[in-house]
């Protein structure tokens, strides 16, 4: 993320990742939830994430997106972990597939 950018995209991560580590501990991810997860992340690919960092936000997120996938099975053991990986994941997807489809325009662009 880019530094000293602060703004709208920092902050929506920033309390994207508090609420999902809230609702893991704390809650389930029901739609509500769910939907305001989805929205922060939306803010965080449109706003935060610009082209130059766009390479490591993909490699960092694919990365947390394979764990968990493969993982899934293991986390099921530990249902507090589970629920932050999930809420987290409710974050990243949404982030991850707009800073993917900026970074493919880019490509097609030049």
């Amino acid at each position: 993320m880019a530094k000293g950018k602060g703004g709208l995209g920092g902050w929506a991560f920033i309390i994207g990742v508090i609420i999902a580590v809230l609702i893991g501990l704390f809650g389930t991810l029901n739609s509500l939830w769910l939907g305001i997860l989805v929205v922060l992340g939306l803010l965080v690919g449109f706003l935060n994430v610009n082209s130059a960092e766009s390479t490591d936000y993909l490699l960092a997120a694919v990365a947390l997106v394979i764990v968990a996938a493969f993982g899934r099975d293991v986390m099921s053991a530990i249902p507090l972990l589970s629920g932050v990986l999930e809420a987290i994941m409710a974050l990243v997807v949404p982030a991850t597939v707009i800073v993917s489809l900026k970074a493919i325009y880019s490509f097609a662009r030049n």
